[in-house]
């Protein structure tokens, strides 16, 4: 379409309020309008591609996120090769402490009366040394001594122990002198005790009423005692010449019985037989008496009748003659039948004797064996009497000799003593009094204060898996930034049984003593550590992450050298802290060696 004549004008002639580019536009024949069109689809079409470009910059596609995350071309990160002391260690946590707390209690003496009453008591803090009153009951000190066996009974003289050995070296190591340590409790020991007292200005408790009652009984039981055995001795005495009379009065009957034995001697011998003849000889006389007077008897009566014959025959003779003759023959018959008769009473009466004789040698035999049995018996009797008697003498004198070692040990009780409630035995001196749980004008039983020693003590706990690891014994190192102080201990205490001294269940007991040092520490939390193994010595040592395995399970390190990057074949050892004991097995490994512990991805040109 042919442009109209105005256009045609106001495209070639300039105006006056357009810019110079567009004044050429003008001048070159193009109509502004379109310029102006132009322009605005240019703006339009720049803007769209600001806006596509800040889009295109927060969108981007899978492989443009690739591109991006590709790894970079790595370097390797070298660390050098140590020679360091390895060691796996356990860290807790601990509370600061005085050591040993323990607490201070007083047994009944039984040499007094009844329990004590609290009359002073120190502060807290106090200093106790061997030798120190650590309080007064009912106006007697009690005094601390050190020893490891805790006092149980009164110490007086006679006794002996562990207590009594303490004791006299407590005394000796104050100066005083209580004579031979392991010697009994005795005049020289009591000595050193009131000397001891005296010194710390106080009076030495002395005998009791009940041990002077019980010395002054025991006095008169030895006295009846010596009585005793004096007349057991007696006794004894008396029985021996008991028995000596017994003998002798023995001996005597038997010989009277003997006597009259051999009195009758004569009418056993009569009676007696003939050996090889029956018949006894007392018989045998009687029956040859009887036979002499018969014959006797009848040659008589032979003559009278003789006479009578011849006086008959003669017839000179008187009639009187012949009967005088009958008379004398008729009294000759006579006197031949007595005679007879008589003969025959003696025979008979020698054998009645005869058969009587053996029952008297049997009465005989047993009036002198009962004389022997009673003279035995006495003697016997005696003998067990004086048995009895020397028994009476070992009695009465094991009474005695009883009796007077009592005497003696009572009376080498009867001095200076130091009563349980006086004295306390404590396993370290000196001690620090941390608190006082008594009151004044209190009994003074129970439990009256808390020490301590001045060592310092952490209490702490351990997991159960890590309580095994850890011995008596062990070090510890002991340390806290905040307060900036470090020390170091021993372990001293690990309980077998978890929950107990106040941890849970889940830990054990840990009790640590503190070396010496001079930081204040107690009553503040410090951190632990206890090294569990250790290589002994330095060692050639590489960071963990430098082991890698090969393919056929051994164990190397990159190490660089002059040529580059090589591996060097190691076999590990212990491991702690990051770091691990390597022994090479090809090659060397040398302390400032390069060994490589990973790799560095930098960012390439291309993702930027």
């Amino acid at each position: 379409m042919a442009k109209s004549e105005s256009e045609r004008l106001e495209t070639i002639a300039p105006r006056p309020d357009l810019s110079a580019q567009e004044r050429k536009v003008s001048e070159a024949g193009v109509p502004l309008k379109r310029v102006n069109i132009l322009y605005k689809m240019l703006a339009a079409v720049a803007a769209g591609a600001v806006v596509a470009w800040f889009v295109g910059s927060r969108i981007e596609s899978p492989a443009d996120a690739a591109l991006r995350t590709a790894p970079p071309t790595p370097s390797p990160i070298l660390v050098p090769v140590e020679e360091r002391v390895l060691s796996s260690e356990l860290v807790t946590r601990g509370t600061v402490r005085f050591g040993l707390p323990q607490p201070i209690s007083l047994a009944p003496s039984t040499l007094k009366p009844g329990g004590g009453v609290i009359s002073s008591l120190p502060l807290p803090e106090t200093r106790l040394e061997e030798g120190d009153h650590i309080l007064t009951a009912s106006g007697r000190p009690v005094f601390v001594f050190q020893g490891k066996v805790p006092a149980y009974r009164d110490l007086v003289p006679g006794t002996d122990g562990d207590d009594v050995r303490q004791l006299k070296g407590a005394l000796r190591r104050l100066g005083f002198h209580p004579g031979a340590v392991d010697a009994p409790f005795d005049l020289t020991t009591s000595a050193a005790v009131a000397a001891f007292y005296k010194a710390r200005g106080w009076e030495p408790f002395g005998p009791t009423r009940e041990q002077l009652s019980a010395v002054r009984a025991l006095e008169r039981e030895w006295r009846d005692a010596v009585k005793a055995l004096e007349a057991a001795k007696a006794a004894a005495s008396t029985a021996a010449l008991a028995v000596d009379a017994a003998r002798a009065t023995a001996a005597h009957n038997n010989r009277v019985v003997a006597v009259d034995g051999a009195a009758k001697a004569p009418e056993q011998v009569d009676g007696s037989r003939v050996p090889g003849n029956e018949v006894p000889l007392s018989v045998r006389n009687e029956r040859a008496k009887a036979e002499y007077a018969k014959t006797a008897a009848e040659a008589d009566l032979a003559a009278q009748l003789a006479d009578q014959a011849l006086i008959a025959l003669d017839p000179r003779q008187p009639e009187t003659a012949r009967a005088a003759a009958e008379a004398k023959v008729q009294v000759a018959r006579a006197a031949l039948q007595k005679l007879k008769l008589e003969g025959e009473m003696a025979v008979r009466a020698a054998e009645r004797e005869a058969a009587l004789a053996a029952q008297r040698a049997d009465l005989r035999n047993a009036a002198e064996r009962a004389a022997r049995l009673e003279g035995e018996k006495s003697v016997q009797s005696a003998i067990d009497t004086q048995r009895l008697a020397a028994l009476d003498v070992e009695m009465a004198t094991a009474r005695f000799n009883q009796v007077a070692d009592e005497l003696a040990a009572a009376n080498r009780k009867i001095g200076n003593q130091v009563p349980i409630d006086e004295c306390i035995f404590l396993p370290r001196l000196p001690v620090r009094v941390q608190e006082v749980t008594a009151v004044l004008g209190g009994p003074a039983t129970g439990s009256l204060m808390t020490v301590t020693d001045y060592e310092l003590a952490i209490d702490s706990s351990l997991p159960l898996d890590s309580a095994p690891l850890v011995k008596p014994g062990m070090q510890v190192a002991i340390d806290e930034q905040a307060l900036g102080v470090k020390a170091s201990g021993v372990v001293e205490t690990v309980a077998t049984t978890p929950g107990t001294r106040g941890v849970d269940g889940f830990h054990f007991y840990l009790g640590v003593r503190v070396d010496p040092t001079p930081a204040k520490l107690q009553g503040f939390s410090v951190r632990l550590t206890i090294p569990i193994e250790s290589t002994k010595g330095a060692v050639t040592a590489v960071p963990v992450s430098a082991l890698s395995l090969a393919t056929d399970g051994s164990s190397r390190v990159q190490v660089k050298g002059k040529d580059g990057l090589q591996y060097v074949t190691v076999r590990p050892g212990m491991s702690a802290g990051g770091y691990v004991e390597v022994t090479p097995l090809n090659g060397t490994l040398a302390k400032g060696q390069l060994v490589v512990v990973g790799y560095d991805s930098a960012p390439s040109k291309d993702a930027k």
